[in-house]
């Protein structure tokens, strides 16, 4: 075992910014190419060593201070997500350099959107870390593990759609694998079990032992660490609720609980420690192969039903089995064939009774809610305060807002990989499922959101032999075109559509009995976390018709472009 010196730790951290900032400028094409790699080895160096995040963070403030100051403004966006992702990571920081951070957000409010927008965001985040330090970090865990905290319960669930057709074998067996064993030791009394330490040693730094804190909350029950986790939580509301700042107080509070934890499991008086590792747990992710046209819609349904519980009867929510014979790119249509009049005379059994008049059920007249059309395609369409009530707006292009989840809402993510051709599949069937839930409103109640990682496959010699392979460039038009809108999304996204399946060919280490980390995977994570930019794209339908009347029109979706082939026909001239 070796320790490195501070100074000889500090020119590390300051290697790999340099690195990062080089790669930036684009002044070394393997720099460039291998950015999100030199963003991960730094988050990475902060897990083996967690007294470095205060090196680290003055590192990236301090580019980003001259990055301010020398009208570099393209370095903004990606530094400073590294740097608030190193504070959420960050096992303790100091009050001077909160302070630093929450100046220089405030600062780049005057610069035109989107850095206003994005330093709006992190200075709101700042604000309650240097009140409550590692809010972020029981924040996000609470959301993605969907903890029970004061009777009320998150629903994120983060879905990811791998069509084979344009995914290789390699990379699915890979993420199958990564996604596997990153939620291998991940359970409720864990995740709970992070929150706890975390916040206590974000507070009290070095006063804190941490691992004797560890120690004891692994010899008690399920239920202790759940009371335990409310009352820390239950702190951290009430530290927030109070108005300026009431950091002092705040740790009076924790270091009660603190010492009521330790000294209820061990004799001794817990004594300062140097500070230890607080693990991010990496939230469930559903990995499906997609197969199925409807596969993403049933997928939604079922968690919409899962995180409401809604009490609907079996027959009445059942997804029908879609006949297999249809022509393709035909939209399904859901119905139900009744035979039943409504006439008691018609009923079964009622043949045999002699009824002389007709006579109807009882019933009562109900009138049903009124829907507004602007609820039932919430993701479409925007109303504004300055219009009337119900106008529907489109919305394309750039949005400078950074939008906030709905609190009662459950949260579906998805996680697109491949190229536009996947992009395309999606823009189907999305139309299609909001056609459907356009006949059956509010059945899908939750917010959408939608991510995409572009992948390139290399193309093999059989393929190039039997017809030219498209142009990189032109398969993946829509995440270039997303890296032109955001830098940070270009730097770290985009980087990954050729590394992606190099790395999943490569054999794993053989000397290591656990799997290796998962770059991959901790690649996704930071993009569900960090992806605050939404981008609108509208979503097109076309209804091609033919001069032969015996053929139906062909209707078809698409989100940038369509490819269509036609036969050519010859036209046969009228006199």
């Amino acid at each position: 075992m070796y320790f490195l010196l501070p100074g000889t730790e500090a020119d590390m951290v300051h290697q790999k910014v340099s690195a990062i900032i080089r790669g930036l400028d684009g002044q070394h094409p393997a720099l460039q190419s291998e950015h999100g790699m030199l963003r991960w080895t730094l988050h990475k160096s902060l897990e083996r060593n967690p007294s470095s995040a205060s090196i680290m963070v003055g590192a990236l403030i301090k580019e980003l201070e001259k990055a301010e100051s020398g009208n570099n403004l393209h370095y903004i966006i990606p530094l400073l997500h590294t740097l608030m992702y190193t504070i959420v990571k960050a096992a303790y920081l100091s009050d001077e350099l909160y302070e630093r951070v929450y100046v220089f957000c405030k600062r780049i409010l005057t610069l035109p959107k989107p850095y206003c927008t994005i330093g709006l965001d992190c200075s709101h985040r700042l604000k309650s870390e240097k009140k409550v330090p590692g809010f972020s970090y029981q924040k996000l865990v609470i959301s993605e593990q969907n903890l029970r905290w004061d009777g009320n319960q998150h629903h994120d669930k983060v879905l990811l759609f791998l069509d084979p057709d344009l995914v290789s074998e390699a990379v699915c067996n890979t993420l199958l694998r990564e996604t596997q064993g990153a939620r291998m030791s991940t359970t409720p009394r864990s995740c709970m079990s992070y929150v706890i330490t975390n916040s206590i040693q974000a507070t009290l730094g070095t006063e804190c032992d941490a691992a004797a804190l560890q120690r004891a909350l692994q010899g008690q029950t399920a239920e202790e660490v759940e009371l335990w986790f409310q009352e820390v939580l239950s702190v951290v509301e009430r530290s927030q609720q109070v108005s300026g700042t009431c950091r002092r107080m705040h740790c009076v509070r924790m270091h009660e609980i603190y010492k009521k934890i330790v000294c209820s499991s061990e004799t001794d008086e817990p004594t300062p420690s140097n500070l230890q590792r607080i693990p991010l747990p990496s939230p469930e992710i559903g990995v499906h192969l997609w197969t199925d046209q409807d596969q993403l819609w049933k997928e939604l349904v079922l968690f919409t039903r899962e995180s409401q519980k809604m009490e609907i009867e079996v027959d009445s929510f059942r997804i029908p089995e879609l006949p297999q014979d249809m022509v393709e790119g035909e939209q399904n249509r859901i119905s139900v064939w009744s035979n039943d009049s409504g006439i008691e005379r018609d009923l079964p059994g009622m043949e045999e009774k002699e009824i002389n008049k007709l006579q109807r059920k009882p019933c009562m007249k109900k009138k049903g809610p009124e829907i507004d059309s602007a609820l039932v395609i919430q993701n479409l369409t925007k109303t504004h305060r300055e219009t009337r009530a119900g106008a529907l707006q489109r919305l394309s292009g750039i949005s400078n807002e950074v939008p906030t989840a709905p609190d009662k809402q459950p949260t579906a993510r998805i996680l697109i990989l491949g190229d536009d051709r996947a992009l395309g599949r999606l823009a189907k069937a999305y139309y299609s499922f909001r056609k459907r839930e356009a006949r059956r409103p509010q059945t899908l109640n939750a917010n959408l959101q939608f991510y995409c990682i572009p992948v390139r496959e290399e193309q093999t010699d059989s393929s190039s032999d039997k017809e030219d392979p498209p142009v990189l460039d032109e398969t993946c038009e829509v995440s270039m075109y997303l890296g032109r809108v955001d830098p940070w999304y270009e730097s770290n996204i985009n980087t990954l559509s050729e590394m992606i399946p190099k790395l999943a060919i490569m054999p794993p280490c053989p000397t290591r009995d656990t799997p290796s980390d998962p770059f991959i995977v901790d690649v996704m994570l930071y993009y569900l976390r960090f992806g605050l930019q939404p981008v609108y794209f509208q979503v097109y339908s076309v209804k091609i018709h033919f001069r032969d009347l015996s053929l139906e029109p062909v209707e078809d979706v698409f989100l940038t472009e369509l490819k269509v082939d036609i036969q050519e026909c010859t036209l046969t001239k009228r006199r």
